[in-house]
């Protein structure tokens, strides 16, 4: 149980320092792709050193709901990092206080705060952005149900320490078609959870087309670093379950030992580079959809989820 606990504070302290530099490869591997110089990799975490340097400044008009948005939408990531598998294949202490669909809902409420502050600011820009962003949401939540349902019903559990080890038992499984319809849902659902949906432009400071930005439109400081912080760990949070429990173990330690978890982290962030590489390529190839095409982007993902529950359906 000490080895436990020792790998799961090691799995956090992965997320806390790996998570802004995943948002930093993100940036500067679009930028090269559009031709252009951009910022170094290691740009987020000078943001976020400088922010936290920086005075807050509150209105007096909000609610104790700003105050603590940050902290909130911080710590979720936070939380599901010590349900999910980040470094080991075996479960960890806390593993099995949640399933798949818990790690949703928890991932979501950092989403409800951010949009609930953005409208209690009092900002007409951040209001407007929240608006957006709920609807999303409201979009992309059902995703995630039918997602993890998916996954519920083919591996016979939600337990992400179980689901990982259902999908590589054997090649056939890996490559069974509700498997594949899954991953592709999986993937339009990650963009549109991290903001890089092809709507929305995360590098963009223009209020009228913000919707991720929007959210913390109205923080500094210390605020505006924790949501930043959040944002990062979350992607990197979603790439985790994406890669570790429905791709592959590869990379992962097998041996209970704290060396082991150590000696996975630098191929845990090989595998992250690698769908980054995906991501910037689909987000530099797709042209941008007009706003109201946000549901067919994302009812294309539910088609998908539906397709591969009938698949699994008719293979059994």
């Amino acid at each position: 149980m000490p080895h436990r606990i020792l790998v799961n504070a090691l799995q956090v302290a992965t997320v806390l320092a790996l998570s802004p530099l995943i948002g930093g490869v993100l940036s500067r591997l679009k930028e090269i792709i559009q031709s252009k110089r951009g910022p170094s990799v290691l740009q987020p975490y000078r943001d976020l050193r400088k922010l936290f340097h920086k005075d807050e400044v509150v209105s007096g008009e909000s609610s104790w709901i700003f105050r603590a948005t940050p902290y909130v939408v911080f710590v979720a990531p936070v939380f599901v990092t010590l349900l999910i598998p980040v470094l080991t294949t075996y479960p960890l202490f806390l593993a099995f206080m949640a399933d798949m669909v818990g790690v949703g809902f928890i991932l979501a409420l950092g989403g409800f705060f951010a949009a609930l502050a953005a409208v209690d600011a009092g900002n007409p820009y951040g209001a407007m952005g929240a608006s957006r962003t709920r609807m999303v949401s409201f979009l992309a939540e059902p995703v995630f149900m039918i997602v993890f349902f998916t996954v519920s019903f083919v591996a016979g559990s939600t337990i992400p320490y179980v689901v990982q080890k259902q999908w590589t038992l054997s090649a056939g499984a890996f490559l069974a078609p509700p498997h594949i319809l899954l991953l592709a849902a999986f993937l339009m659902l990650i963009l549109a959870e991290a903001d890089r949906i092809p709507v929305d432009n995360p590098t963009g400071h223009f209020e009228l087309a913000m919707i991720g930005e929007s959210k913390a439109l109205e923080y500094s400081g210390r605020g505006a670093a924790l949501m930043k912080w959040g944002g990062h760990m979350k992607l990197m949070v979603l790439m985790c379950v994406f890669l570790n429990v429905l791709v592959s173990q590869w990379g992962l330690a097998d041996e209970q030992r704290f060396s082991a978890a150590l000696l996975a982290i630098p191929l845990v962030a090989l595998k992250i580079l690698a769908l980054i590489l995906l991501i910037v390529v689909i987000e530099s190839s797709l042209s941008k959809l007009r706003l109201f095409r946000i549901t067919e982007f994302l009812g294309a993902a539910f088609i998908t989820c539906v397709a591969a529950m009938i698949s699994r359906v008719f293979t059994s």
